[in-house]
């Protein structure tokens, strides 16, 4: 009974967490006129309806509750957390533009439809619960008598904001859809794009291969010309360049032999009998497994990686191996069964990880990097402190804004986040930033806004672009000049002769679903179904490459077939044209969508305060 009644209240805080967000948005972040609360900073406005701050730390710290409550892990990085951030804001701004799309088209909702959809239509969660099933089955009727009877007045509250936001939505969706309709002619078509098929000759020019650059010639003249013609072709994100010091988290010999040392007295504790699911979840550093006691789950054959799949096709269910070594660190593995296919295991996962008077030394410089180089106007600190570590300043390479920095295979979020970000300043360090293989510090050395490089900043750029246009119009002239050959001979792919191009077989293939060489190319699609048997195309021209065809064999689609099964296709293609109307509607609105986002703003005013010596704090509450 106990474990049903928690059972039950999990279920009561996740419905109070669905209705939670719409809830805030209405009640909490606007005043009784419906304009935005004038309480605290507004983070950004909607078709002119703010959404203060107080509003918006609250929805953060709900997400933040909620992914710890579903066993995920907050983001801790600037990357992670401007994530997050944008998710939350995005949904506020989606409510806000519903809300708003309701009152336009006079959508209301009646005490009346709420009690009846409460009644009629339970949420989805409650289908599982003990408490509502008679003999294994969902039992209505004593849903609705829990309704009327004993339901926690938090729960019947939360519930009523639920179908108060989820049916406005309803309406929208049945008006929004209301007229669509799909017509004979549209279904024939579909049926027409699946059953219909041709087969044909191809030939493949790809203009960077088939002209040799010999064939060729730009004077600077050329090249002046094509950047001033293609100017927005060249436009540039803006872009940082930095320098950073690393304080290397990497183990060494010594934190190897500790974790082999770990995993030894682990094993000799379980073959003591120490409780093996206790000790996953107390010792494995795999979390996922660890709150699972260890238990990987029935998998595949082939799914680890071969260290760990060998040994653990080694043991007799129910065996317990030696300490495994893996890329991952020390398993020791439970077998719990196998069959030919499959098996079935458990382990505890000790990871070779830094320790000791290692993990004193990385701590100790990581507290300086923190204290001395980190979040410094004045960017000699960097250096200095490199001099202390003996340690060198690096040089990262360039990166654009929306892109991550690519460190040696390690890509990073946060410098480029940080580097654009308000806190970005010219000559000024970063906060550190830590991951699993190193702490780092940045120093933004320069910062280019978006725009058009001047000329000798891209003329290697031009003369590839250049040069390659002027391939497309050789590669152009050689595929019409196949054409015309191969129509006087009546073939084609034996009129390719030293033509540098690829030839080729392809079909029989639908409109639908292209041969791997034609994906991508819907217009060469268009004209193989467009051409009689035994005509060749002109050339079609796409971004890639050009193509010369030439149709052998077509089959039309059959009409019987299609009729006898029209029903079902007019059903299917039905839902499928609402779902786009619906997506299209919900999109325009989004787009269309007045959105001021203050965030930025607000950050760098919390900074001017804290250097001016007043409050510190970051605006968002975290």
């Amino acid at each position: 009974m106990m474990r049903t009644m928690r059972s039950f209240a999990k279920w009561i805080m996740a419905i109070v967490a669905v209705a939670f967000v719409g809830f805030m948005i209405f009640e909490v972040g606007m005043d009784a006129t419906g304009r935005g609360s004038s309480r605290g900073q507004s983070v950004a406005r909607v078709n002119g309806r703010a959404i203060d701050n107080q509003m918006f730390q609250q929805a953060l710290r709900n997400e933040y509750d909620r992914l710890r409550s579903e066993g995920g892990q907050a983001p801790v990085t600037l990357e992670g957390q401007r994530q997050l951030e944008d998710q939350v804001l995005e949904q506020l701004i989606q409510q806000i533009v519903l809300e708003q799309e309701y009152r336009r088209r006079g959508i209301r909702v009646s005490n009346e439809e709420v009690i009846a959809a409460a009644r009629t239509t339970p949420p989805p969660e409650v289908y599982d619960l003990e408490i509502f099933q008679t003999d294994g089955q969902f039992d209505i009727t004593k849903y609705q008598r829990y309704l009327s009877s004993n339901a926690d007045p938090q729960f019947l509250l939360a519930l009523e904001a639920r179908y108060r936001e989820e049916i406005p939505r309803i309406k929208l969706i049945q008006q929004v859809t209301a007229g669509v309709q799909v017509s004979d002619v549209e279904l024939w078509q579909q049926w027409r794009d699946r059953h219909d098929s041709v087969t044909a000759e191809l030939v493949t020019l790809y203009p960077a291969l088939a002209i040799p650059d010999s064939a060729v010639n730009l004077s600077e003249a050329n090249l002046r010309n094509w950047y001033q013609a293609n100017r927005e072709r060249l436009r540039r994100a803006a872009r940082a360049s930095m320098s950073y010091i690393a304080v290397s988290r990497t183990p060494n010999a010594a934190d190897t032999a500790a974790a082999a040392v770990r995993a030894a007295d682990v094993h000799a504790q379980l073959v003591a009998g120490a409780d093996f699911a206790e000790m996953a979840g107390n010792v494995s550093s795999d979390s996922l497994s660890g709150a699972q006691g260890g238990d990987l789950g029935e998998q595949r054959r082939g799914v680890f990686v071969a260290e760990f799949e060998a040994a653990a096709l080694a043991l007799r269910p129910g065996q317990l191996s030696a300490p495994v070594w893996s890329p991952f660190g020390w398993h020791i593995i439970r077998l719990d069964a196998r069959t030919d296919t499959t098996f079935h295991a458990a382990h505890i996962l000790i990871p070779v990880e830094p320790t000791g008077d290692h993990l004193d030394l990385i701590e100790r410089q990581a507290d300086s990097l923190d204290i001395l180089a980190a979040e410094q106007d004045d960017g000699s600190a960097l250096d200095r402190v490199a001099q202390a570590l003996r340690t060198a300043v690096l040089v990262a390479p360039p990166v654009h804004q929306g892109q991550r920095l690519d460190l040696h295979g390690e890509y990073l979020g946060d410098p480029s986040v940080w580097a654009f970000g308000p806190d970005g300043i010219v000559g000024g360090t970063s906060p550190v930033i830590e991951t699993d293989a190193a702490y780092y510090v940045f120093r933004l050395d320069t910062l280019h806004t978006e725009g058009v490089p001047p000329f000798a900043a891209v003329t290697e750029d031009v003369r590839r672009a250049a040069m390659l246009e002027a391939k497309r119009t050789l590669t152009r002239q050689a595929a019409a000049s196949l054409a015309t050959r191969a129509r006087g001979a009546g073939g084609l792919l034996d009129q390719v002769g030293d033509l540098l191009a690829v030839p080729s077989t392809v079909g029989p293939f639908p409109r639908v679903s292209p041969p791997p060489v034609l994906q991508g190319a819907p217009d060469v699609v268009g004209v193989a179904f467009g051409l009689g048997v035994g005509q060749i195309s002109d050339p079609i021209v796409t971004e890639t490459a050009l193509y010369v065809l030439r149709v052998t064999r077509k089959v039309l689609a059959d009409s019987t077939a299609w009729r006898a099964q029209l029903d079902v296709q007019r059903a299917q293609a039905l839902q499928q044209a609402r779902q786009i109307r619906v997506q299209a509607v919900f999109a325009s609105l989004r787009q269309a969508a007045r959105v001021e986002d203050y965030r930025d703003e607000l950050a760098r005013l919390a900074r001017e305060q804290e250097d001016a010596g007043g409050m510190p704090g970051n605006p968002f509450g975290f």
